[in-house]
């Protein structure tokens, strides 16, 4: 940074907030560190006393604080997100589609480690809607030297993007609810509406609805038959607990599943079940997930949904985060809840 007579700063960078005070009715930065400095802006700045103005100079491998914070964004950046007009240093990131955001975490913790530029995003694997603000690029310095961004390049074709939005693909929807006293008339069912809402929020078509009761084999025969009725999910409710009479992870064994994790570190729906017939998931929901606003079920349905097929490591990561507050008001999912890295 150096100093330079104002008729001499055209086109350079403004290294300091130059304040103008109008007595009683205003006091405020009318130019801003990292200004450009235009023609039209040196009369105003000779009627604000400044006769000289710290700036900077950029030259042919410095770029602005902007369009830095533009390339670095642009280098980050995969499919499902979009980048904002760059101000102060800063870059937003917005998502371009419904989806479920990935965040190659550890690649981000790369990208941080280079000095002078920052990145910031929400939680890994949060569900988020069309224009929802994900990640913000900064920059430090008000210039920075071009082959930062080059060698940022370089490392993102080795790890690929960092922030990635998958779009949902809405499942054809088998429901089962188990249970003697729904089978038997004598409770009403009240799991049932709970995950078709859920369900159809996502676009999902729900093709089936069975009503068995606590038998073992009568719960297998169904699952089977959903798979072969083209069900894409099958969701059991009821039946997941350690009583005599909870039989359906038993059912979903004996249905052919391939067992991904029955018990869950997530609270609330530790009891919760996922199973593969071949590539068709089958989750056996505990009841939690119909008296609790937010549980499991709300962490796992958006990432099958986004096409992930979900492996007992990933199960076992929701541990860290998968304390859940039960807020009197749920803000999920704009809360730590499930956003394991």
């Amino acid at each position: 940074m150096k100093t330079v007579p104002v008729e001499q700063a055209v086109g350079k960078v403004l290294g300091q907030d130059l304040t103008k005070i109008v007595p009683g009715k205003y006091k405020d930065a009318l130019f801003r560190k990292g200004r450009i400095i235009q023609e039209e802006d040196i009369p105003q700045l000779l009627k604000m006393g400044k006769h000289n103005i710290y700036v900077y100079e950029l030259d042919a491998d410095t770029l602005h604080e902007n369009d830095a914070a533009s390339a670095l964004a642009g280098e980050i950046i995969g499919e499902g997100v979009v980048c904002g007009e760059a101000k102060t240093g800063r870059a937003d990131i917005f998502a371009k589609r419904d989806g479920l955001l990935k965040i190659n975490v550890k690649g981000l913790n790369g990208v941080n480690s280079i000095p002078e530029m920052v990145v910031a995003t929400v939680h890994n694997n949060s569900v988020v809607a069309v224009n929802d603000l994900v990640a913000s690029t900064k920059i430090i310095p008000l210039v920075v030297k071009k082959e930062k961004i080059a060698g940022l390049r370089a490392q993102m074709q080795k790890s690929g993007p960092l922030i990635t939005v998958k779009p949902f693909m809405p499942l054809a929807t088998a429901i089962i609810v188990t249970g003697n006293e729904v089978y038997h008339g004598r409770v009403d069912d009240a799991f049932a509406p709970v995950i078709e809402s859920k369900v159809k929020k996502f676009g999902c078509e729900v093709i089936s609805r069975a009503y068995l009761p606590d038998d073992m084999q009568m719960i297998s025969d169904a699952i089977k038959e959903a798979q072969a009725a083209a069900a894409q999910l099958i969701i059991l409710t009821g039946g997941m607990a350690v009583d005599p009479d909870d039989v359906t992870p038993a059912a979903i064994l004996a249905a052919g599943g391939r067992l991904v994790s029955y018990g869950t570190p997530v609270m609330p729906g530790a009891m919760f079940m996922l199973a593969y017939l071949d590539n068709l998931p089958v989750m056996g929901l505990p009841g939690s997930v119909m008296y609790y606003e937010t549980t499991i079920f709300d962490l796992i349905l958006p990432r099958l949904l986004a096409g992930e097929k979900v492996q007992s490591e990933d199960i076992a990561a929701l541990g860290h985060g998968g304390l859940c507050y039960t807020c009197p008001e749920c803000t999920y999912p704009k809360c730590h809840f499930g956003k394991s890295s």
